[in-house]
């Protein structure tokens, strides 16, 4: 096996998604000698087949449903239907774009990219196609792919993958959404938009059930509105072709017909035939198993992203890139605090949370310690002027710290951010309360709520 380079690379990285490319633009920044390599395109599943695609259809849809309700606002205008060419070639342009820039970035920051399928051939190194890179230090990022049942196969025609649901030449006149999560209820949300009849399976007892009880009950009386199904507390049992498309039978008996089935019931890690056991790294489940440093049990490995436990998310991804470089170069970066990380799912109307839920500070702290308040966005102005319904629940340690924030209406994504900071920096009510929010602002509606957590309501009933 050659090797390919002069000298030995500080970090050799395998996986130019987001965690990967992250590690790598930071260890470059701090004077570390950098090899990244990727098998497809650089920017991994988040760029090319997760984030930036689905938020761009799901725009696509806000488009849509936004012609259809134009005479609610005044205006005239005429939906006729969705282009699904022109929806791709808007879709495709904002991930190319993306795309370049992420690639001129990475060579500014002078990175050896390497183009090729790469397998960790010992603690030190790694091989791609007949070429040995060796690094003091590795780092594993190799990223996810979606995941299937036993006995479902994915044929990429009547029974799909989200890969496969991305670049669709046509919208389904159907489809059953195997899995309620944030994938599932994304796509659920841009095809109903698109003008599809949409039904959701999930065997769990609420939609998006990683999120507070509240938040999953608000956004389900959401979709009733919208007309979109859902199936909840019984699990998948089978799936067979019919003559048109597909049936889908669950445990309960009940069976659900349609043109086509996204399975979309989370995505499993990368690691399989990649060398990574044989080298003394272990796994479960195929995951990558760290400390929270990103360690692994061989002391020359780390890993990141979606290939490790824990949320599977771009920015987390980034988060545990920049941590293992700035570690590498000597830093003394701090734990990444898993719970204080924002999530957002971008389906409308939006479901955005930081912190732990009510039923997890019951659990962490007891229940008489707990103190929740719920501010309907009914009395916020933006919203109204947006015409968007929901709520923003705050969970409060009694006379201490808001440790959640839960928030469910459209463009409440975009508030996730002070939301993070009053988790991150243990914020009291009283503290946030004495901040000024702009009128009107969707934003003013975060700081009413703690206003009234802190006893002081203005725009709420006491």
């Amino acid at each position: 096996m050659a090797n390919d380079a002069s000298t030995v690379f500080d970090l050799v990285i395998l996986g130019g998604g987001s965690g990967g490319y992250a590690a790598a633009l930071r260890a470059s920044q701090l004077g570390l000698d950098v090899a990244l390599i990727e098998k497809n395109k650089l920017g991994g599943t988040c760029l090319h087949n997760g984030c930036i695609p689905t938020k761009a259809l799901l725009h696509a849809g806000e488009i849509a449903d936004q012609a259809r309700a134009s005479a609610e606002f005044g205006v005239k205008a005429t939906f006729e239907g969705i282009d699904m060419a022109g929806v791709h070639k808007y879709k495709d342009g904002v991930v190319n774009g993306l795309y370049k820039g992420l690639q001129g970035l990475v060579a500014s920051r002078k990175v050896t990219y390497v183009e090729g399928e790469g397998r960790l051939s010992s603690p030190t190194s790694v091989d791609v196609g007949g070429q040995r890179y060796e690094g003091r230090h590795i780092l594993l990022a190799t990223g996810s792919v979606p995941r299937s049942l036993p006995g479902l196969t994915i044929d990429g025609d009547r029974i799909i993958s989200s890969d496969h649901a991305l670049v669709r030449d046509r919208v389904p006149e159907s489809a059953i959404i195997l899995g309620g999560g944030v994938i599932g209820v994304e796509f659920a949300s841009a095809w109903k938009s698109f003008g599809a009849d949409v039904t959701i399976v999930e065997g769990l007892p609420h939609l998006v059930p990683a999120e507070d009880e509240n938040s999953s009950k608000l956004l389900e009386r959401a979709f009733r509105k919208r007309g979109i199904k859902f199936s909840l507390g019984s699990f998948f049992e089978k799936a067979e072709y019919t003559q048109n498309g597909v049936k889908v039978t669950l445990a309960n008996g009940k069976e659900h017909e349609a043109e086509v089935l996204l399975v979309a019931i989370g995505r499993g890690p990368v690691s399989e035939g990649l060398g990574y056991e044989e080298v003394g790294v272990r796994t479960d489940r195929g995951f990558v198993l760290t400390d929270e440093y990103c360690r692994t049990d061989v002391p020359t490995v780390s890993a990141v992203g979606d290939l490790i436990p824990t949320l599977q998310l771009a920015h987390v991804g980034f988060a545990e890139g920049i941590l293992v470089a700035e570690r590498l170069a000597g830093l003394n970066p701090v734990p990444i605090d898993y719970d204080g990380v924002p999530r957002v799912t971008y389906c409308h109307p939006e479901v955005a949370s930081v912190g732990i839920t009510e039923a997890q500070a019951k659990e962490k702290y007891g229940a008489d310690q707990v103190v929740t308040l719920k501010y309907n966005l009914g009395g916020n102005g933006k919203s109204k002027i947006l015409k968007t319904a929901g709520e923003i629940k705050l969970v409060q340690v009694r006379d201490g710290a808001v440790v959640g924030v839960h928030m469910v209406g459209d463009r409440l994504g975009e508030q996730v951010g002070e939301a993070q900071l009053i988790y991150n920096w243990e914020a009291l009510p009283s503290e946030v309360a004495q901040l000024i929010h702009a009128h009107p602002t969707q934003n003013e509606a975060l700081g009413e709520a703690h206003l009234a957590l802190a006893g002081k309501p203005l725009h709420a009933h006491d």
